[in-house]
């Protein structure tokens, strides 16, 4: 294949990547509506073992806040469902306040470039410093913010750095989760820094800890049909606070 084929082979490749990204962003907001997760049960009406394991999910949780599906789900997700819950918790506000004004020292620590990190910091404090104190917003406005995808992606960005700050600070442990031979640093900026990646245990494990903050997934999909949806913690063994609903590939916020 000439240089010219393959260069016009790959604008056909952007173009469709970029209409496809346009038409999800059309049918789905960033951050979604309450919604009770019974409606998920008409989405799954004609397949029987999505049908059972809804049942016994909604003995436990009673709503689904969903998430727009472009690979930032987890981060998005997460970031909403813990900022709404500390709107409520003033005392847990100042402390991961406090908690959040040292992560940037600390990533520039580590080589990360000072002004790419004073940037994102800088958005995400501003979002913090309103979660509690004189000046709280509530939760409509938070709501406003995230889908805001100004704000909402640099909050985004900025869960993605403290991520991959924790895996390549606490290396050694993280390292018995790579497959192949990438590198722990090339690992994060390929698969955690970059926007759309998706996310997986190894991520919810490293943001958990990073920031303190308990993470609870439960895992919907085609395994064994008698049992309840299975939930896993990160980091193991935590106090979750933040509980997501995770099917194949996508992450929505889940609601007790």
């Amino acid at each position: 294949m000439s240089f010219l084929n393959q260069e016009i082979l790959d604008e056909g490749i952007l173009n469709q990547q970029r209409q496809i990204e346009k038409e999800v962003a059309e049918i789905y907001p960033l951050i979604g509506q309450l919604q009770p997760l019974t409606c998920l049960l008409q989405e799954y009406m004609d397949d029987p073992i999505y049908v059972n394991k809804l049942t016994k999910l909604t003995n436990v949780y009673h709503s689904l806040r969903r998430v727009r599906p472009d690979g930032n789900c987890f981060f998005r997700g997460f970031g909403f469902s813990y900022f709404e819950r500390l709107l409520e918790n003033e005392d847990e506000w100042k402390k991961f306040k406090a908690l959040v004004m040292g992560t940037k020292d600390q990533l520039i620590s580590q080589g990360f470039p000072k002004f790419t990190i004073e940037d994102f910091f800088d958005s995400f404090i501003e979002v913090v410093n309103r979660l509690g104190g004189e000046s709280k917003m509530d939760a409509e406005e938070l709501h406003r913010i995230f889908n805001d995808s100004g704000t909402s992606d640099y909050l985004v960005v900025y869960l993605r750095l403290i991520t991959s700050g924790q895996l390549q600070k606490e290396e050694d442990f993280y390292r018995n989760f790579l497959e192949g031979d990438k590198s722990m640093k090339e690992f994060c900026q390929q698969e955690v820094e970059p926007m759309y990646r998706e996310s997986d245990h190894m991520h919810a494990i490293a943001l958990g800890s990073g920031l303190n903050v308990g993470i609870r997934v439960v895992y919907l999909d085609r395994g064994e049909v008698t049992t309840n949806p299975p939930e896993h913690d990160f980091p193991e063994d935590c106090i979750p606070s933040v509980y997501l609903l995770y099917r194949p590939g996508h992450y929505d916020i889940l609601y007790k």
